[in-house]
């Protein structure tokens, strides 16, 4: 599987990305299950992240395996959260 988090926004408007693959790791299973948890808190269709934006927030795309997920501070989920602070933390 393949995560990949763009961060744009914030005070200064840089924008950061990580990518991670999770194939072969040994904690596969973990990430499978973070990722399955963002997915389906976006329901049908990517999420919007624009509904209660605030100024110079972050906003996120998180895509797996092709399926990109949009969404901004301060409405992130935890499963959100979380994915997206491990991907920019462990990610390349």
């Amino acid at each position: 599987m393949r995560i990949r988090v763009r961060r744009t926004g914030g005070f200064a408007g840089i924008e950061r990305s990580a990518e991670v693959d999770t194939a072969g790791r040994s904690d596969a299973g973990e990430w499978a299950a973070l990722a399955g948890a963002v997915l389906t808190a976006a329901g049908g269709g990517d999420g919007d992240g624009d509904r209660s934006r605030v100024p110079d927030g972050f906003s996120y795309e998180i895509t797996i395996d092709g399926r990109t997920v949009r969404c901004g501070d301060p409405d992130l989920t935890e499963a959100q959260r979380t994915l997206i602070t491990r991907v920019l933390k462990e990610g390349a």
